[in-house]
């Protein structure tokens, strides 16, 4: 089975859909977690470097061997492929 990303923050979401976030109707969100997702809409609005910033530090506490920086470049190549951050 192919893994499952938040479509904004790039989280693994997992096996189950114990970390998807909620549509406007209470639904489950198949495509972003519940850290950014909640009732229909985002739990924050900010660009995309924004987010790369706001999660350097746990991709770095979750990979204690990577830098800061290697976490930044390694997002900063990844998101654009989001479907928060995709360009049409």
């Amino acid at each position: 089975m192919e893994e499952k990303y938040c479509q904004s923050c790039g989280m693994p979401m997992g096996n189950t859909d114990e970390l998807y976030g909620t549509n406007a109707d209470g639904k489950k969100n198949n495509d972003y977690c519940s850290y950014c997702f909640d009732s229909g809409k985002f739990t924050s609005e900010m660009t995309m470097d924004e987010m790369v910033e706001l999660c350097v530090p746990h991709m770095v506490e979750v990979h204690p061997e990577m830098t800061e920086e290697k976490a930044r470049q390694m997002m900063k190549k990844f998101f654009p492929h989001l479907k928060r951050w995709k360009k049409d």
